[in-house]
């Protein structure tokens, strides 16, 4: 006789908990938090940099997660963000625990938004609730519109879908109708803001977007 014990059940169990500690943290500190999640060289630093020095009525903070390096801290501290770069020792993502512990060592008093840059990967981010308020995910057009067909589960946590690089549109095949299309039976109710973050093109509907939902906490 031997017994089945199901371990990933326990984890995001485990996990779930967390971030609920998460979210009354945030709650109690006032500010917002937005888990953005993507695939290496998606442009989450270069969307976030550009965001951060758009929006000078917010004080933001970032929260940089990578398996090494601080590259991206680096360039995001040039905005005069609070910045703080938390390494996952080889791990794939942010798990609210990790989450948890990232933030008591940030602090977020003072602060109104805080991001979380998660780890570049569309699979793994997506099964962990970090606690945020809001999930954005962004695609960038050479990724191609057929990703929500491939991840599926990503375009059905996230409440946003960012498409970046439109300026590259004409050079890739990418029909952003095709893509709201493969979305449409995952998610029905998620917004689709095209946008480059190196012209500015749909950066304002981003920008609006993100206050209203930050002024509706």
């Amino acid at each position: 006789m031997y017994e089945i014990f199901e371990t990933k059940e326990r984890i995001i169990a485990d996990n779930d908990a967390a971030a609920v500690l998460v979210r009354k943290r945030m709650k109690a500190s006032g500010a917002f938090f937005v888990n953005l999640m993507a695939s290496p060289g998606a442009g989450k630093t270069t969307l976030l940099k550009r965001t951060v020095e758009s929006l000078p009525e917010f004080k933001i903070g970032v929260m940089e997660a990578d398996v090494d390096s601080d590259v991206d801290a680096a360039l995001l501290a040039e905005t005069g963000a609070r910045v703080i770069q938390l390494h996952t020792g080889g791990l794939c993502h942010m798990d609210a625990d990790m989450t948890l512990r990232g933030l008591e060592r940030f602090g977020t008093e003072g602060l109104d938004i805080v991001f979380l840059e998660n780890v570049g990967n569309l699979v793994c981010p997506a099964e962990f609730d970090v606690g945020s308020d809001l999930n954005v995910m962004l695609l960038s057009v050479p990724e191609g519109d057929d990703k929500p067909l491939k991840y599926p589960l990503m375009f059905t946590v996230s409440q946003a879908a960012l498409i970046s690089k439109m300026d590259v549109a004409p050079v890739f095949d990418f029909d952003l109708e095709r893509f709201k299309a493969n979305i449409a039976p995952l998610n029905p109710g998620m917004t689709v803001i095209p946008l480059s973050a190196v012209t500015g093109e749909g950066f304002d509907a981003w920008l609006d977007y993100l206050r209203e939902k930050v002024n509706a906490r």
